[in-house]
């Protein structure tokens, strides 16, 4: 199975506020292997434009710490999975531990 994963990052630890991050981390994987990695700059923050963005980058699922309802139900409209509650880790660190299933994801959606 492959997935693209995205996590917003600022200095390569998760952005708790998805919508201000700077960055976002790629992760490439395949049969929970990570195969890649990449950095790609975040556009202006504008309601509802990072959903698209990150789906027409091929991403498959979001790790995120918080995130507006709205921008959920767009990325789900997008297929692409959102995954909140996530704790502050470096990306790398937070994807694997999404894949051995040893992170815990609290739901922590805000209303911004």
């Amino acid at each position: 199975m492959k997935k693209k994963i995205a996590i917003p990052v600022k200095e390569g630890v998760l952005d708790s506020h998805f919508g201000h991050c700077s960055h976002f981390a790629l992760i490439d994987v395949e049969e929970k292997e990570i195969i890649a990695e990449e950095l790609v700059e975040a556009p202006p923050h504008v309601p509802g434009k990072l959903p698209p963005f990150l789906a027409n980058l091929g991403v498959t699922d979001v790790l995120a710490g918080g995130m507006g309802a709205r921008a959920i139900e767009i990325f789900n409209a997008n297929n692409v999975n959102v995954f909140v509650g996530a704790p502050a880790l470096q990306a790398k660190e937070l994807v694997t531990g999404f894949l051995n299933e040893t992170i815990e994801f609290n739901a922590n959606c805000c209303d911004h």
